[in-house]
């Protein structure tokens, strides 16, 4: 396997005025691609980002437990859209793919304090939507439909090896 380098780039990731969820988060994707660009001038560079949407409204990254706490109250018994942008760009010659995967989780009706626990025990106050699945998350809801369940979790690997293969990488290489 080749060597690999995690940056976490610094872009302004605040929505456009008139943007969706589900343009947004392509958006994103793209643009921390391209801001890595530069300083990796001849690989492939992975962007990827999250939003979600409640009843059409986009859930940001609560950032206190307080608007967590809010954020998965509006969820309560609801179909939430998770949309997980993805770009591959390869630096050498500017070739981008991007994608966007949807994911619909039906999420369950909980208790304040079931909510609160959670919250104090996973701590998603960076996560789009309050929602981290990786852990407990997965107690939150009842069901998910998606073409790319690890999209979930922030990275469609299912997309991102039809992307490297399609740039000549083989990921069982």
């Amino acid at each position: 396997m080749d060597d690999f380098t995690c940056h976490a780039p610094d872009i302004d990731e605040s929505p456009l005025a008139t943007e969706t969820p589900a343009q947004m988060a392509p958006r994103l994707a793209k643009a921390k691609a391209l801001a890595l660009a530069q300083h990796y001038p001849d690989a492939l560079i992975i962007g990827s980002d999250q939003t979600a949407s409640c009843d059409g409204l986009l859930l940001n990254k609560p950032g206190t437990e307080a608007n967590a706490l809010a954020q998965l109250k509006r969820c309560q018994g609801k179909t939430v859209t998770f949309y997980t942008g993805l770009c591959l760009l390869n630096s050498s010659n500017q070739q981008l793919q991007l994608q966007t995967v949807a994911t619909e989780v039906s999420f369950l009706s909980l208790t304040d304090a079931q909510l609160q626990i959670y919250i104090r025990k996973e701590q998603p106050l960076d996560c789009a939507g309050s929602f981290k699945c990786e852990a407990l998350g997965s107690s939150l809801f009842q069901s998910l439909t998606s073409t790319d369940p690890s999209a979930l979790e922030g990275l469609p690997l299912i997309a991102l090896c039809a992307m490297l293969r399609r740039e000549g990488f083989e990921p069982l290489s």
